[in-house]
């Protein structure tokens, strides 16, 4: 085929807005333009791209392929453009960075370390489910993504930096905070607040008590690590988070950690990132920071 950049931009702007009139208006074009740069994009590709009903604007399937690779062209551009202007010696670098909510609880400290040691950083952070997480690596709209465990994918790699235990908790008055010692037996006649199943943490906790061929008691699902903490404190029942997230709730003395026999479950941050992906300058940088100091700058609460 042959298209143009041009094209492949207003192909987007069409597949994002859902509409020629506002696709034309983000390109600063006439929209007759914009019909016309996508009949030739269609014409390169010989299959139809959007269906028109009225004003109505769909993508149809070769358009929803055509829009991923378009993505990732631009992309490429975007990286080759960074490392040439770092060769140049510029220091306008930028770092994507797209994690887990559970690592917003230890990733700022991360990143107030890495914007002191290279001040001139203009750095994208995106906060995001397991889903999520998995469609920007895979799609490549981010440098690198911080999540627990990694999906099961070849074009992937996924390298552990830090441990993240598991633990289970309790608000202060539960009958099983004054417990030192707690048997897998006695939780099954307690309700827990769990995440959603999707969720890496839920996926690694119904792993364990499958293993111990236990069933987890799971009472209700919420899909934030902060929202189970409230529930637990309101004594809604017991939970299982990520020690990272507990730092002000031990302090406070609002939660409590249960000696579970067989607890934590261990579990480890990974940093995500496409097979191959070549990075620019800043983002090979903080990839290499993250591996060598996250263990020293960020310490868990006890």
């Amino acid at each position: 085929m042959h298209l143009t950049l041009k094209q492949l931009k207003v192909f987007e702007a069409v597949a994002e807005y859902r509409s020629y009139t506002e696709a034309a208006k983000k390109m600063h074009m006439t929209q007759p333009a914009v019909s016309m740069q996508v009949k030739q994009l269609e014409l390169q590709a010989g299959l139809t791209l959007f269906d028109r009903l009225g004003k109505k604007v769909s993508i149809t399937h070769a358009g929803e392929e055509l829009l991923h690779y378009s993505k990732n062209i631009h992309q490429q551009l975007e990286e080759a453009e960074q490392v040439l202007e770092e060769l140049k010696g510029l220091k306008r670098g930028k770092l994507h960075l797209t994690m887990a909510s559970t690592a917003n609880y230890f990733a700022p400290i991360l990143l107030a370390a890495f914007h002191h040691k290279y001040p001139d950083v203009k750095m994208t952070l995106d906060v995001t489910n397991r889903a999520g997480l998995i469609s920007a690596v895979e799609n490549n709209t981010t440098d690198m993504v911080i999540m627990g465990r990694p999906p099961r994918d070849n074009n992937l790699v996924g390298i552990p930096f830090m441990d993240n235990p598991l633990v289970a908790i309790a608000a202060p008055s539960h009958p099983l905070a004054k417990k030192k010692k707690i048997t897998l037996a006695e939780l099954q006649g307690e309700t827990f607040i769990v995440r959603e199943k999707s969720s890496g943490t839920r996926i690694a906790v119904d792993r364990f008590f499958s293993e111990h061929r236990l069933e987890l008691p799971a009472g209700m699902e919420m899909n934030r690590s902060e929202a189970i903490k409230q529930a637990v404190m309101a004594e809604l029942g017991l939970g299982i988070v990520s020690l990272h997230t507990l730092d002000m709730e031990l302090s406070l003395k609002r939660l409590v950690v249960l000696n579970v026999e067989d607890f934590p479950i261990m579990r480890q941050w990974h940093i995500v990132h496409r097979k191959g992906k070549r990075f620019a300058a800043i983002p090979d940088a903080f990839k290499n920071f993250v591996l060598d100091q996250a263990k020293e700058l960020i310490k868990l609460p006890g």
